[in-house]
Order: C-alpha cells, then sequence, then structure tokens
C-alpha cells in the first residue's frame, strides 16, 4: 500500500486534520510503507520465534521494559519512537504483534495487526533493518502530541518461508521521509499515526 504525501512544514493543528485518518506502519518489508530498528539475534536460515518473546522488551526505564512511567517531553517521544521501530521489526519477523500495544495505539495498531495476519497466512515472514534519523517536527502546548519527521533508509529486507526459513525474495528501497504522530498515555508515548513522505 501507498500513502500521501503529507510531510513538511505543517503546524501541528493541520498535520492532525491532513494526516490523522492515513496511517501506515513504518516501511513494510517488501519496500512499501512501515518498519525499522537492529535486527535480532536469530539466525538468516533460521525461522522466526512464534511466542512474541523476539528481542528485548525495550529500553531500559521505559514502560515496556517495565520501567517507570516516561516523561512528558519531547526527548522522550524519540525514545519511544525508537523503541516502537524496534518492536514493529521484531513484530514482522515473529509474525506476532502481542507486544506492539506498549508502543502503538489505533488506528495505526490495527492496521499493523492486520498487515501480520495477512503475511502469517502467506505462510512466510519478513527480516529487514532501516537505519533512523528522526528528529522532533513539533508538538503541542503540553508536550501531550509529539510529531517526529524521520529520514528511514532501509538498508535491505528479505522474505522467507515460515516452514523451511529459505529466503525467498529481497528488496533495497532507499530512503524516504516519515512522519510519526506520538501521543502520550498511561504514562509512555505511543505511535498512533503514520505517513511516508517523498524521497530523503
Amino acid at each position: 500500500m501507498r500513502f500521501r504525501l503529507c510531510v513538511g512544514t505543517l503546524t501541528l493543528v493541520g498535520l492532525l486534520t491532513a494526516c490523522g485518518g492515513r496511517a501506515a506502519g513504518g516501511f513494510h518489508p517488501s519496500g512499501q510503507v512501515q518498519a525499522d530498528s537492529p535486527t535480532t539475534s536469530s539466525s538468516p536460515g533460521s525461522a522466526p520465534q512464534s511466542d512474541g518473546t523476539a528481542g528485548t522488551a525495550g529500553p531500559a526505564g521505559s514502560p515496556a521494559a517495565g520501567g517507570g512511567p516516561l516523561p512528558r517531553t519531547p526527548q522522550s517521544a524519540l525514545t519511544a519512537y525508537r523503541e516502537y521501530q524496534l518492536m514493529y521489526e521484531q513484530a514482522y519477523e515473529a509474525n506476532d504483534t502481542s507486544r506492539l500495544d506498549a508502543v502503538a495505539m489505533d488506528p495505526l495498531l490495527s492496521i499493523i495487526d492486520k498487515d501480520v495476519a495477512k503475511v502469517r497466512r502467506q505462510g512466510v515472514f519478513w527480516r529487514f533493518h532501516n537505519v533512523l534519523n528522526p528528529r522532533v517536527q513539533g508538538s503541542s502546548s503540553d508536550d501531550s502530541i509529539v510529531v517526529i519527521l524521520d529520514c528511514v533508509r532501509t538498508l535491505g529486507s528479505y522474505r522467507f518461508s515460515a516452514k523451511t526459513g529459505k529466503r525467498l525474495a529481497a528488496w533495497h528501497d532507499g530512503s524516504h521521509l516519515y512522519q510519526a504522530i506520538m501521543r502520550y498515555t498511561d504514562g509512555t508515548y505511543k505511535i498512533s499515526d503514520a505517513t511516508e513522505g517523498r524521497k530523503c
């Protein structure tokens, strides 16, 4: 799926009006829209873990790692954004979104749930790695909503057979602007909406 361009010098109100209904999850494994983070420890030819325990539980001190609440600051939103990208990548490798509710919320969470379920039905899983370079683009006056603009570079994404572990295909898709809306809820920031933009 593709998402309309919605990045640039927008006010927060304009952004929420223009992009709030269009969500992507990051860079989709096939090089379309959705994902990022370092790869997990499983070897390239092995099948993914199916118990949802791939990788770490998140940065120390974060709610996803069992720590206390994050401060309501743009810097904390950046930390939560990076954690989301890590757990998003792990969800596609394990075909399991059960941990994503710690870092994502609807409408984006439901979109990712449906996409991962579709991938699982196809009998495949994905491994991919994106390099992040996020910065705060804007925020509400109380920092309860923080908008992050990122240039996400996809180093590679690979589709594997869940049955045999054999690599089926590979993609390399360059860099794209990625805009994320982080909302403060339950003592942490969660991503609620995301949009892919032009190449960067």
